[in-house]
């Protein structure tokens, strides 16, 4: 997965979510760790899943101690459950704030999707209704998260399947009052935004435009899988398991476009 921060002069929610450099950073995995510190490649910065360094010690946090006195780091999220009906894990979100303590990343970032429902964890990011009850309980939660660790936090777009009929809200319109009412910023995940908008036959460029992009403080390229749904229609999956093919395309032109550098 590629990812880099967008910066726009004088926004004030990115400045505060987000202080990654503005050039591409990678996802950062386990097996690239002997690899970045022999070779120190040149790049903007590293981004790591908060959940697989939620153990007290060993050796993933000597190597990522490591990393950090070299590069920046942008912290991501996959298990909060922002969305979720029921209230946010305490305990999770103090291994947040504890992880946040000892890395000092550049950003940190969750999902706009539930995962948890009671004490049962369903290790996906699941879709959320877009109506009035949604909206207020997402803001509390992000309220609750920034105020617990101290700093703005960045909220990713969804990749979707499926949309609820008791939904009152376009998922654009929810993203934007979600930025407005909480402060919050926004990672925009352009491999997210085009599997959604292909999924559920929209535009994916009006889409883009539709969003508060000057809140956006990351961005998130990553590649997606085709198949074909029960009708026969087209299906994309995000599973980031190809190359990117949208560098190129309209939505990401459309980003940088908003942009000052378009990172190496």
């Amino acid at each position: 997965m590629n990812t880099t921060p967008l910066h726009h002069p004088g926004h004030d929610i990115q400045a505060r979510a987000s202080s990654l450099p503005p050039r591409a950073g990678l996802g950062l995995k386990t097996e690239h760790f002997k690899h970045v510190l022999e070779q120190r490649p040149d790049i903007g910065f590293f981004e790591v899943h908060a959940e697989n360094y939620m153990v007290a010690g060993g050796p993933f946090h000597h190597y990522l101690g490591l990393i950090r006195e070299r590069y920046p780091l942008s912290l991501h999220g996959v298990g909060l459950s922002i969305g979720g009906e029921g209230p946010l894990d305490l305990a999770h979100l103090e291994r947040l704030a504890g992880l946040i303590e000892r890395y000092q990343p550049q950003s940190f970032s969750e999902h706009l999707a539930w995962s948890s429902h009671g004490p049962v964890f369903l290790n996906d990011l699941l879709p959320l209704a877009y109506d009035g009850p949604t909206l207020r309980r997402v803001c509390e939660h992000i309220d609750q998260v920034q105020n617990h660790l101290g700093r703005t936090m960045l909220l990713e777009n969804p990749a979707t399947y499926l949309q609820f009929q008791r939904s009152t809200l376009d998922e654009t319109d929810f993203i934007r009052e979600v930025v407005q009412r909480s402060g919050c910023g926004l990672l925009l995940d352009v491999n997210n935004l085009y599997v959604s908008c292909i999924n559920h036959q929209r535009d994916p460029l009006a889409y883009l435009q539709a969003l508060p992009l000057q809140a956006v403080g990351e961005i998130h390229l990553a590649g997606f899988a085709e198949d074909r749904d029960s009708l026969g229609d087209r299906l994309l999956i995000d599973d980031h398991g190809a190359r990117s093919t949208l560098r190129s395309g309209p939505c990401t032109r459309r980003c940088w476009g908003s942009s000052a550098r378009w990172p190496p």
